[in-house]
């Protein structure tokens, strides 16, 4: 996140989750809105445990066991001998996790400014975004509405700094005006400052007790007694000092989207939407002078959850036609995977990677015919439709050794420039090479009229082929600095036939070194 501080006017929004736990074992029960309908029958206190120390104690629980006086490290003996009745399920700590990710991606809806703070929060850089949804307290009243109806218990902090946002949402806070942290605070427990408890332990001792007593003291002493990590604590949720914050998603260069009155399911209508959003992108774009390299259609649900879907193209691009046209092959291939439910209340489409676009007129009268397409267009679409993998390119790499001279790489990935070809790129020799290269060279009897002459005739596939006519050696030498690999040398022959038919062969390893005795191998046929 930007690096800001409170005078500058950023916002913080965040998030807490106390019940999240327990909130997903009971949505995967009663639903997503279980909290937000009437439900006439009596369930029982609900209690996640986990194993600490070799006891097993209380991790999380809902609202009802915490009405009942039970508290989070409380042993589950102790809490079944209170409350008999209390239900105990055992932890899921990569499912919480997975939980929290998916609201991380629902708040995308509000800004792309998204941070987790630890396992049961939320930070939400709200700077410059609230007037979108009219004003600070219409945001915070619609977060916490929508969340109440997906079946959690969420309260919010709003502040300046990370820290005062923070201690606002734990601590039942109204937000907090800019430049009133401080005063906001002081009354506040020392946990409100996030101080490790060993700190907490030691202001406690020496008779500082609240936010404003450890703001009023001398802060040398301070220091010295108890670390410099206080006063950071201290300056950072009051705003004398910045806290930087990670995204977790990188954020979109440009993105357009659009708020529906009416959530929409068809397949048609999400493609018309996003042909709009690529319209009102390819403005922007141009006027950057770029095209897309990535594009990214976000489509939030109106129960929280939201599908990405990203489009890689060949080469820059801006056509809102041609933009539409790849999703509906992307869409039209992943249609099992794709789930309305009950419907998509926000469409987002997002350049997530650009690059410069140099506008080249191919016609003097600057028309195409319908359906003309040229290759890049082409693989595009098939990619969007079938993978990433469906269309791969030759590109040539660094090794001299002919199987290795060229690898296929997807055409998005593949760099810019000059595909490998049998001659002309780097580190590949100019003489000829076979328009089929086996990956595996297969082995083949050879017979030949001297032992370091070309091959008078070989078997190959349980077929006898006389030779007649034949061009080398080519002599290529093994990667030696590459470890644990063969160290023998080629040497490749151009073979054709008595029936015209062209080979290329090459014996691995030399008479009368310190090798194993040579042998032959068929490595390509020439066309």
């Amino acid at each position: 996140m930007n690096s800001r501080f409170a005078k500058d006017g950023r916002r913080m929004l965040a998030l807490w989750f106390p019940h999240l736990p327990a909130e997903r074992i009971l949505r995967q029960r009663l639903g997503r809105s279980w909290r937000s309908r009437p439900s006439g029958e009596r369930r029982a206190a609900l209690v996640v445990s986990h194993h600490d120390t070799n006891a097993q104690r209380i991790a999380a629980l809902d609202e009802q066991a915490e009405a009942l006086g039970l508290k989070p490290g409380m042993g589950i003996a102790d809490a079944r001998a209170m409350h008999p009745s209390i239900e105990v399920v055992e932890a899921d700590v990569q499912a919480d996790r997975r939980l929290l990710e998916g609201l991380a991606d629902w708040c995308d809806r509000y800004t792309p400014l998204v941070a987790a703070d630890g396992a049961d929060g939320l930070f939400l850089d709200i700077t410059g975004c609230a007037h979108l949804f009219g004003g600070e307290r219409a945001m915070l009243d619609d977060v916490l509405a929508r969340l109440f109806h997906q079946g959690f218990d969420a309260r919010a902090g709003l502040a300046s700094t990370p820290g005062a946002a923070w201690a606002a949402a734990r601590f039942g806070l109204a937000p907090i005006e800019p430049g009133g942290e401080e005063e906001a605070l002081a009354p506040l427990p020392l946990s409100a400052l996030r101080l490790e408890p060993a700190v907490r332990a030691g202001l406690e001792s020496v008779g500082l007790r609240t936010t404003g007593g450890v703001a009023a003291a001398p802060r040398a002493p301070l220091a010295r007694r108890f670390g410099n990590g206080l006063l950071v604590r201290l300056d950072q949720a009051t705003g004398r000092a910045d806290e930087a914050l990670s995204p977790r998603l990188p954020v979109a260069p440009l993105s357009v989207e659009r708020h529906l009155a009416e959530p929409v399911t068809a397949v048609e209508d999400v493609e018309e939407l996003t042909g709009l959003l690529a319209a009102g992108l390819k403005t922007d774009l141009e006027r950057r002078g770029e095209g897309a390299r990535l594009i990214e259609l976000a489509l939030f649900r109106v129960d929280g959850h939201v599908s990405r879907i990203a489009i890689g193209t060949s080469r820059p691009l801006r056509d809102p036609r041609l933009v539409r046209r790849l999703f509906r092959e992307r869409l039209a291939g992943t249609q099992v995977a794709f789930d309305p439910g009950f419907g998509f209340d926000l469409v987002r489409l997002s350049a997530r990677e650009t690059a410069r676009l140099e506008i080249v007129q191919t016609d003097l009268a600057g028309e195409r015919e319908d359906g003309e397409e040229d290759v890049a267009v082409f693989a595009d679409r098939v990619r969007a439709r079938l993978g990433e993998q469906a269309v791969l390119r030759p590109v040539a790499v660094e090794s001299h050794i002919p199987e290795r001279a060229a690898a296929l790489l997807p055409v998005a990935a593949a760099p810019a420039g000059r595909a490998a070809t049998g001659s002309g790129g780097p580190n590949v020799p100019s003489t000829e090479r076979p328009i089929r290269l086996f990956s595996r060279p297969e082995p083949v009897e050879v017979m030949a009229e001297i032992p370091e002459g070309p091959p008078a005739h070989f078997r190959w596939r349980r077929a006898l082929h006389r030779v007649a006519r034949s061009e080398g050696p080519e002599r290529i030498a093994p990667e030696w600095w590459r470890d644990g690999e063969a160290t023998a040398t080629r040497d490749y022959f151009r073979v054709e036939d008595a029936d015209g038919r062209r080979y290329w062969l090459y014996r691995q390893g030399l008479y009368g070194a310190a090798e194993p005795t040579p042998r032959w191998y068929m490595h390509g046929i020439f066309a």
